[in-house]
């Protein structure tokens, strides 16, 4: 039933009356989104509007210096952050997939904040460790979904006090609730995920029910 219901929610018409009444998709995001949709596999995987909207008021609001994304896929995400940074501001994004590498930077080449938008392609593990900055004002978490719980607790130190790690796919379709879908390897990864994340006490949190589920955590201690 709560499976159902989270699908109902964020289908139409209710996603399509909500896209209506919210500030209109930059077209250059529109395109991105649907060439994505038309040339990419696993389109899902692109943020669209509603929820790019909500990540580029998020970026306003934590007004973040540095900004770390793990996992760019074509670019919308990082695309939206770039659009509500403040000036001085600088985004690192990492992708595991150098496939996607020339897409990506073509896309971020277009955006008038390109010269403070980082492209790292590689497992980000590995990569995170070495980039030239020490600490974090804002993390958004995409990637593989098995690591979740790893990439949490890697950045967390590297996270300012009072800064925020934003979390995608946190409700991952509904699997989260449905018992016949634990044996899956990425429900698996997320639903650990949520749990180390609701247990922490360094930590607020609350989960979107929004699209696919959007975990907003902020760094207390």
């Amino acid at each position: 039933m709560r499976q159902v219901l989270i699908k109902t929610i964020m289908d139409s018409p209710i996603d399509d009356y909500i896209s209506s009444h919210i500030d209109a998709e930059p077209e250059n995001l529109r395109r991105l989104y649907r060439d994505t949709h038309l040339y990419q596999l696993y389109p899902r995987m692109c943020s669209g509007h509603v929820q790019g909207r909500i990540l580029t008021m998020l970026t306003r609001m934590i007004a973040p210096v540095n900004i770390l994304e793990l996992g760019t896929f074509t670019g919308y995400s990082a695309l939206c952050f770039a659009e509500g940074m403040p000036n001085g501001s600088q985004l690192w994004s990492v992708e595991i997939d150098d496939e996607m590498e020339d897409l990506i930077i073509e896309h971020f080449s277009q955006s008038p904040r390109a010269s403070d938008m980082h492209l790292v392609i590689g497992d980000a593990m590995e990569v995170v460790p070495t980039l030239p900055v020490s600490q974090w004002d804002m993390v958004f978490i995409d990637a593989n979904k098995r690591l979740y719980t790893e990439y949490y607790e890697m950045v967390l130190p590297l996270v300012r006090t009072g800064g925020y790690i934003i979390a995608d796919n946190t409700l991952w379709d509904g699997k989260v609730v449905d018992p016949e879908a634990h044996h899956d390897s990425q429900t698996i990864g997320i639903m650990e995920f949520n749990d180390h994340v609701a247990a922490d006490a360094r930590v607020e949190k609350v989960i979107l029910p929004l699209r696919d589920g959007l975990t907003i955590i902020r760094k207390i201690l």
